[in-house]
């Protein structure tokens, strides 16, 4: 008997067929144990040891696997064939071997980088050892990783309260979106204009040409920046007599852009598809995984964890054939295309991401859900257009001159003279860019020409656009941060932690992502420094190929590390404020139209305004707090501006007292009436909705807030009120003690009296209804069945926003996702998580990796030892 331990229990199934008789495949469901999330898990002191537990699922696993190895001939370890599926088998091992589970054992390790009969014989006939350079690679990450977030985290939290974690890529990442929002609020727009007139020559067609010489002068973007420069270029082109000055036209060829690796397909799927990483990398690992075809499961991508863009010589054989059998020889380059990563490490050398058979075509495939159906159809086409005959392209230029020399026009365009890989597929770009025109008229060089029709159109010039998932994603990968395997956590975590928001499918940074970013910069620069983070991957691919000790490079991490902390630690938090307020200054204390003092408190005239940390983050205070009680939010731009100083005077009410729209620590509100200190009740306030703009109030929706709770009627069966009001999770109707949510603002003014009853009483004999349990309530989407139970996946609306729901299990949607476009794929990914992290289990890290909860801890080499006390602190760290 020989016994194979592969990652996922589809994959088992799938290679045990394959295997056949005298084969038992069994799975480790991702990584059987990780660091537990405590301090003391990586000791510094002790060369760096490392304390590894496992939860009791793993060990359940592992017992499996180990009962399964006695009296077998060879443990084939077959985890996944990149740097964690290495470490994964590694600790397979190593449990294996305290366990003495492998005497008379042979061991040895394959690597599948594709789910297909062939590619699993093939694999099979080449077994090899463990690569210890690859776990090596793997330990120091672990470690690097773990020493950043648990050391640097209690740092934030005692020096900036309300912030939630830091980590070592994270926190660069979290930089480059803050220092893009800096760049949009300090751009100043610029005004310009351009000139196009329509050229016919020779009784010919017209043609569009823009301005380009103006009195003799070569114009640049700016020559053209007020109406009055722009209408004196139109009467200069109206009066100007023109000929045909030079035409050329040069031919050029396009070529197609390499298969995909991890970071182009989250890219591509970003533009093209509008998957996120997470999405993207999950649906690409069930088509790797396979699918079921003709009653056989077989995978129909190569492995997608991968910076290789080399594909293998038989695929690209079969490509050209399968190119040649659908668009002709034509199509089919003189020779086979090569392609070399641009990575100055590419990832263990892997092949690209490509169908695992070309033959294969979407059309062909039945059964695919529809996600898989759209990824495997855009990765089909990248990696069949990438072998494809080059694009024939001819760009044609003609410039138009005045018979004075003083005034030039020039068009532009191009024409396809073969589509060549364009037949088939074209790259996406993050951002739209100025093209040529179409195809420009015969004309003859020295010509007369005409120019009708001068018309100037203004412009302003635009801020850089928020980074997108894909051009964050290639902005890290041209720093050189991170890796591409990582990418999809990393953004996940800043959206988790509410660092950031999703605006247009862009990311915004929020207050406490920036006040967070400010810290670092000022306290720990060095850290979030670009090349610097970029280094320390260089040196973790160099530990993977050999030419570094682990151990040493996180000493001389650790030494610099360690002493920056302590440091840091000393400042007293009135410190690290005034840093980051003269940090921040530009932004959060923009210069005043009148000169004041940027700082001087708008409300009481003599205190200043400073940064002020809470639990809900940071928001801005009058330094004579509480005699003055200003606040506001920490960016002052859109809402400050729309209320000058913070406050603006909407009118009175009918009693004659006067009505205010405020900005607060928690955003704007309107209040009834002036603060009084002498006064026995503070002033009656009300929040504005989530989807009321601040400009748009105005005294009439100001007294509808204010009016708030509206009593709506008796209940018919008491004669106690029911009333509507807003409160903090949006509107509700209330009787006594029970509460109903509304679905939208407006229904709280509008709300009748049969209507409210209808929905005290649902809710009496629902009382769990909005608050995560389905009950009565009607799912806002059916998306099938489960496949292991056969129970409906539904997509609910709860109190706390929409999430998935199977049987008992309810499963929250991610921050920015639309219910209505959640697929069944990834409603099973979220339930099955949310299964993990049930009483008795943790929630899982990445791929598969569970942070094990109290159990026994064993470090390598050593004996097991009594973990140590948790203090609050570090329960928070295991919470984060």
């Amino acid at each position: 008997m020989q016994v194979v331990v592969v990652e996922s229990p589809s994959k088992a199934k799938t290679i045990n067929k394959y295997l056949g008789a005298g084969f038992k495949v069994l799975a480790s469901y991702g990584h059987i144990r990780d660091l537990p999330a405590k301090d003391g898990s990586v000791d510094p002191e002790n060369d760096f040891a490392m304390v590894w537990e496992i939860d009791a699922d793993s060990r359940r696993r592992v017992n499996e696997i180990a009962e399964a190895v006695k009296g077998a001939d060879r443990l084939i370890l077959a985890t996944d064939p990149d740097r964690e599926g290495e470490a994964i088998s590694w600790h397979i091992l190593d449990v294996l071997a305290q366990k003495k589970a492998l005497k008379g054992v042979r061991v040895e390790r394959v690597a599948f980088n594709a789910i297909t009969k062939s590619a699993v014989s093939e694999a099979m006939a080449h077994p090899r050892e463990i690569d210890q350079h690859l776990v090596d690679a793997y330990l120091a990450r672990r470690a690097l990783d773990y020493l950043v977030g648990f050391t640097l985290s209690p740092v934030l939290w005692r020096k900036l309260p309300g912030s939630r974690s830091a980590g070592r890529v994270q926190s660069v990442a979290l930089r480059l979106i803050c220092e893009r929002e800096i760049e949009i609020e300090r751009f100043v727009s610029e005004e310009y204009w351009t000139l196009a007139a329509q050229v016919s020559s020779e009784g010919g067609p017209q043609f569009e040409a823009r301005l380009v010489m103006l009195a003799g002068e070569k114009l640049k973007k700016f020559s053209l920046n007020n109406e009055a420069a722009a209408r004196a270029a139109e009467q200069a082109v109206a009066a100007a007599t023109f000929r045909i000055e030079a035409v050329e036209a040069k031919p050029a060829r396009r070529n197609p852009p390499a298969p995909f690796t991890t970071s182009t397909l989250q890219q591509e799927a970003a533009r093209k598809l509008g998957f996120n990483a997470q999405r993207t990398m999950r649906v690409a690992q069930r088509l790797y995984e396979g699918v079921d075809i003709g009653g056989e499961t077989t995978g129909l991508i190569t492995y997608m964890r991968t910076d290789g863009v080399d594909m293998a010589g038989e695929a690209i054989a079969e490509a050209r054939r399968a190119i040649e059998a659908g668009f002709g020889a034509v199509y089919v380059p003189a020779a086979p295309r090569a392609y070399k990563t641009k990575q100055k490490n590419a990832q263990e050398a892997h092949e690209c991401i490509r169908p695992t058979s070309f033959a294969r075509t979407p059309a062909k495939i039945k059964g695919l859900e529809e996600d898989q159906f759209r990824l495997y159809e855009l990765i089909w086409k990248r990696a069949m257009a990438s072998q494809m005959e080059s694009a024939q392209i001819e760009t044609t230029t003609i410039d138009i001159l005045s018979t004075d020399g003083k005034t030039g026009l020039r068009a532009s365009g191009s024409v396809i003279l073969f589509d060549g890989f364009l037949r088939l597929y074209e790259e996406g770009r993050d951002d739209s860019a100025e093209e040529d025109g179409g195809v420009l008229p015969h004309v003859r060089q020295g010509a007369k020409a005409a120019a009708r029709d001068p018309k100037a159109q203004q412009h302003f010039t635009e801020p850089p656009p928020r980074y997108s998932e894909a051009s964050l994603v290639k902005r890290l990968e041209e720093l050189g941060i991170g890796r591409p395997s990582t990418y999809a956590s990393i953004l996940t975590t800043l959206r988790d932690r509410g660092y950031v928001t999703m605006e247009k499918n862009r990311f915004s940074p929020d207050s406490k992502g920036r006040i967070v970013t400010a810290f670092l910069e000022n306290f720990f620069r060095r850290y979030v420094e670009y090349d610097f983070t970029a280094n320390l991957e260089e040196t973790l691919d160099e530990i993977s190929n050999g030419d570094v000790d682990w151990r040493t490079f996180l000493r001389d991490f650790w030494k610099d590390f360690a002493a920056n902390v302590s440091d840091v630690g000393e400042l007293r938090i009135t410190q690290v404020l005034e840093a980051l307020n003269e940090s921040l200054g530009p932004l959060i204390f923009p210069k005043r139209e009148d000169g004041a003092d940027p700082r001087g408190c708008p409300s009481c005239g003599d205190g200043r305004l400073s940064l002020k940390t809470g639990k809900f983050g940071a928001f801005i205070v009058c330094s004579n707090y509480p005699n003055c009680a200003y606040t506001r939010q920490l960016s002052a731009s859109d809402q400050q501006n729309a209320i000058e100083g913070g406050e603006k005077l909407l009118g009175v009410d009918p009693a004659g007292v006067d009505v205010l729209l405020r900005i607060g620590r928690f955003g704007p509100y309107v209040q009834l009436g002036r603060d009084d200190k002498e006064a026995e009740a503070k002033p009656k306030r009300s929040s504005l909705p989530k989807n009321w703009k601040v400009e748009d109030i105005d005294l009439e929706k100001a007294l509808l807030l204010l009016s708030l709770p509206r009593t709506i009627g008796p209940h018919p069966e008491d004669g106690a009120p029911i009333e509507a009001a807003l409160g903090r999770f949006g509107p509700y109707v209330k009787h006594g003690k029970t509460y109903a949510n509304l679905p939208s603002i407006e229904d709280v003014f509008e709300v009748g009296i049969n209507r409210a009853v209808d929905l005290i009483a649902e809710k009496r004999a629902n009382p769990r209804a909005g608050r995560g349990s389905a009950g009565a309530q009607k799912p806002l989407r059916e998306l099938g069945a489960h496949p292991e139970s056969g129970e409906p996946v539904s997509v609910m609306s709860g109190r706390y926003g929409a999430y998935v729901k199977h049987g008992k299990t309810n499963a929250t949607l991610p921050q920015g996702s639309d219910p209505q476009k959640v697929t069944l794929e990834e409603a099973l990914g979220l339930i099955a998580a949310r299964e993990k992290r049930k009483p008795g289990k943790e929630k899982p890290a990445r791929r598969g990796v569970k942070s094990p909860p109290k159990k026994a801890a064993t470090k390598a080499g050593a004996a097991p030892r009594k973990a140590p006390r948790k203090s609050t602190a570090k329960k928070k760290a295991a919470a984060e």
